[in-house]
């Protein structure tokens, strides 16, 4: 099985960048990954880390796929997350949903053991390990690895787990696909700027989909289907998730926007990923079986 080390790691997603290696259509591949500090942070007494100067959100790869160009989808299977023996969170003063509260950084290390983190001494917590940072290389400039985009990025959608498929358009020749910044546990909204932030290994199986219409990015999981989309405000991103996901459903109904839109108001429902990376992203979700009556098979 190909196995991409954590040494192959970037903080920029772009067509430019060298592969870290190549494989075929259907192959299974071992992303080993940093956390998003870049492992910096060693000791709770040194919250500003021990590098200096860290990578922001070290994503390992490209992965050059084979036969993938421009047009094309990119299908990634998540078969497997594992993730370290501990995580690491900490405060900010300048950026998250209450950043004034705190004045100055401070850094929690939270042991794992047989998936539980203690989190105090009332409360445990069992992990539910994700991939925040998952995309192709864009079709124009480049993507600093903490912005989401249209080519998927930095989306921290607590949803893309062991099991999950996700969706990505193809932007250049290989795809260039690239991930890290894993969470053992992350709410939505990543409200306090960072989620239980960890070190760890994603298994997956890339296919290429050709002449294949999806609103990526575009992420099947837990048995519902969702559009996943990013920007400047949450109103235009929630905006953006729904009309995505109206425009996919009007063609599974052959056009019958009336009921689209009908359909969507009484069984999607709209999620806030995250509202701390430079755009803000949003999901709406679909269960599956409202595809499924239709007859649509996702592929």
């Amino acid at each position: 099985m190909l196995r991409i080390s954590k040494e192959h790691v970037t903080d920029i997603l772009d067509k430019n960048n060298v592969p870290a290696a190549y494989c075929c259509d259907g192959d299974t591949v071992v992303f080993e990954t940093r956390d998003c500090y870049d492992g910096s942070i060693t000791s709770e007494e040194r919250p500003y880390g021990d590098k200096p100067d860290p990578l922001e959100n070290p994503a390992t790869g490209p992965l050059y796929i084979n036969g993938a160009k421009p047009g094309d989808v990119l299908k990634v299977e998540i078969l497997d997350i594992v993730v370290a023996n501990q995580g690491i969170m900490r405060t900010s003063p300048t950026a998250g949903a209450f950043h004034e509260a705190y004045d100055t950084k401070t850094a929690r290390i939270f042991p794992i053991v047989n998936e539980q983190v203690q989190f105090d001494d009332k409360l445990t917590l069992t992990i539910d390990p994700m991939i925040g940072v998952i995309g192709t290389a864009p079709s124009g400039e480049g993507i600093l690895t903490e912005t989401p985009d249209y080519h998927g990025g930095n989306m921290d959608c607590n949803k893309i787990v062991k099991g999950s498929t996700l969706y990505l358009p193809v932007g250049t020749e290989g795809a260039l696909l690239s991930m890290g910044d894993l969470h053992a546990l992350m709410g939505d909204g990543e409200v306090m700027i960072c989620g239980l932030e960890i070190s760890g290994e994603v298994t997956v199986r890339v296919s290429v989909l050709k002449n294949c219409i999806l609103p990526t990015p575009f992420l099947v999981s837990r048995g519902k289907a969702s559009t996943i989309q990013s920007a400047k405000t949450l109103d235009e991103a929630g905006k953006m998730a729904a009309t995505k996901m109206f425009e996919f459903l009007s063609v599974v109904l052959h056009g019958n926007i009336v009921n689209a839109g009908m359909l969507m108001s009484l069984k999607s429902d709209m999620a806030v990923c995250q509202v701390v990376d430079p755009l803000k992203t949003v999901r709406v979700e679909l269960p599956l079986e409202i595809f499924e009556a239709y007859g649509y098979q996702i592929p």
